[in-house]
């Protein structure tokens, strides 16, 4: 009797791509010669996928490009870039031990580009990512308490306390309110507490003006995650390369 294991159906279209690290067939799965087979690595890859389907934006087409090599990265900031090398070169490790990174700086100097390299890398190691712009994610939070859309809250914030990494871009652009302030305050607290990783960029670089704007808990608790925010500053790029 034969002892190759079953192989799951890949799903839609997942078997047209192929391998993301060119291993196995397409699959997931590697056939050995004594007639088993192996979990390829690209199945990492897969899990991470499904764990954050239909979350946030995913990777926005104008970054899915985006490395240390292309513009607007490979101008910045030595400085501002060693520390980010030094996180990706390690991604995997870092979202698993729950460390983050945090961008503050002028508009378009490059915060957004800076977290979706790092967001990349993390789903290369097959890690989930949800990316969420933080006005589109307090409405879909509103929309949860709506009845006739269906949604659940406890599902949504489980989920996003549960994905490995959760990249919050532009954080502090909100209106303040007491419950905009609940809310994030709910959801880094508890990714702080289960030790999850959290990528974020914000305009403000004031920590105080921060700290009025989005609670003092929810500051304190992204320092503890992301450490000092990496400032980023300069001309704006977009109307740089604009002209």
């Amino acid at each position: 009797m034969s002892l190759l294991r079953p192989v799951p159906d890949p799903g839609p279209g997942e078997q047209e791509r192929g391998c993301p690290i060119g291993v196995c067939d397409g699959t997931g799965w590697i056939a050995l010669e004594d007639n088993t087979a192996a979990p390829c690595e690209c199945r990492k890859q897969r899990v991470g996928r499904a764990a954050s389907a239909g979350m946030g934006t995913g990777v926005p087409k104008r970054f899915r490009g985006v490395s240390f090599e292309r513009k607007p990265v490979c101008d910045l900031d030595p400085f501002v870039l060693r520390p980010v090398r030094t996180f990706v070169e390690r991604v995997e490790q870092n979202v698993a031990e729950g460390r983050g990174l945090w961008f503050a700086g002028d508009v378009g100097t490059g915060k957004t580009s800076l977290a979706m390299l790092v967001s990349l890398a993390a789903e290369r190691v097959g890690r989930s990512v949800a990316i969420y712009p933080v006005t589109r994610l307090l409405a879909e939070i509103k929309d949860t308490y709506d009845s006739q859309s269906g949604g659940n809250y406890m599902r949504l914030f489980r989920r996003l306390c549960a994905v490995d990494l959760l990249h919050l871009d532009d954080l502090g652009t909100e209106k303040r309110t007491d419950w905009v302030l609940e809310q994030l305050y709910s959801i880094v607290n508890e990714r702080w507490q289960d030790q999850r990783s959290i990528v974020v960029t914000t305009n403000i670089t004031d920590l105080d003006q921060l700290r009025e704007q989005v609670g003092t808990r929810t500051v304190s608790r992204l320092l503890e995650i992301c450490g000092e925010p990496l400032p980023i500053m300069g001309a704006d790029l977009r109307i740089s390369s604009a002209g």
